[in-house]
């Protein structure tokens, strides 16, 4: 299905790009993308300049940080598409296509997989790792696999961006919308793109603090959207930490040796830790009874008359 690329945003959030943000918005333009909307976190280089040059339409976000300026841009963006990448050259209008038809195949979201196709040198070897590793605690954590959940190349509907609610303001932003879009059961696609290499421009996202706060990210939102594995872990985790400390008790016991304050804390935090996973399990339920109470209250609804 042909798709009409004026009904496109191509949303491009920046801070100092200006060394690859001029290239990436004039292949767009050559591609016949012109709406085109880079929403820069107020950068000190002439990101802003090269851009409009270019033939962006160019906005500074409020807020700072990567999610602020993804949320910010979503609240003026009118056409019904929006194709979201980052600046700094790393992905290529050639694979735009390939992102976007879905949509008009009725897809919610795209995802561009840049795992499977990545150029040499595009990612280290603690980054790529990194990557696989975030992907499998969110397939544990949300039950479902979108393989590169942390892709910056992302097509969406307008209506599925209204339907997401989205708070983190920095790059845990493509984690939240993972969450959010399984949350409100989009249909999702992953497709396979290129994934280039860096042309001379550090990357702002640290390995360690950032992957961090993604991978704390993925957990906390499992509370809403898989409460069995959020507090199931956690009454785990407690009830193991009795379980050792139990054992020491006992090990002292067999020397002669009592620890009554210990063996109480120990059956507390046995006890307490059953509880958390029990709590965790009938959370799950109510949820499971939620979806379902939707479902019916959606399909009882009269279908929409066109226009």
């Amino acid at each position: 299905m042909k798709f009409s690329k004026d009904e496109v945003c191509v949303l491009i959030p920046t801070l100092n790009e200006e060394l690859t943000i001029g290239n990436v918005v004039r292949e767009f333009r050559a591609a016949g993308y012109n709406n085109i909307l880079v929403m820069d976190g107020k950068s000190t280089d002439n990101t802003v300049k090269s851009a409009r040059e270019a033939g962006a339409l160019v906005k500074t976000q409020s807020g700072k940080g990567k999610g602020n300026a993804i949320m910010e841009a979503f609240e003026i963006i009118e056409q019904p598409y929006i194709l979201m990448l980052d600046g700094d050259g790393t992905y290529s209008a050639r694979d735009a296509e390939k992102m976007l038809t879905p949509l008009f195949l009725g897809f919610d979201q795209v995802i561009g997989d840049r795992l499977v196709n990545a150029e040499e040198g595009s990612f280290s070897r603690l980054n790529l790792f990194g990557n696989h590793m975030v992907n499998l605690l969110f397939k544990i954590a949300h039950s479902r696999d979108l393989h590169d959940i942390l892709s910056g190349y992302r097509a969406f509907t307008r209506l599925a961006i209204q339907q997401m609610h989205l708070r983190e303001t920095g790059f845990e932003i493509e984690t939240e919308i993972s969450v959010e879009a399984v949350r409100n059961g989009q249909r999702i696609m992953v497709v396979p793109i290129k994934y280039l290499r860096r042309p001379g421009t550090a990357t702002k996202l640290s390995p360690f603090h950032d992957g961090v706060k993604i991978v704390s990210t993925i957990y906390r939102l499992a509370r809403v959207n898989n409460p069995m594995f959020y507090f199931g872990l956690m009454g785990v985790f407690t009830s193991i930490l009795g379980m050792l400390i139990g054992i020491y008790v006992v090990l002292q016991w067999m020397q002669n040796i009592e620890h009554i304050p210990l063996t109480i804390l120990t059956v507390l935090l046995i006890v307490v830790g059953v509880e958390i996973f029990m709590f965790g399990m009938i959370s799950d339920m109510l949820l499971v009874f939620h979806r379902e109470i939707i479902r019916e209250i959606q399909l009882l609804q009269p279908p929409k008359q066109q226009k």
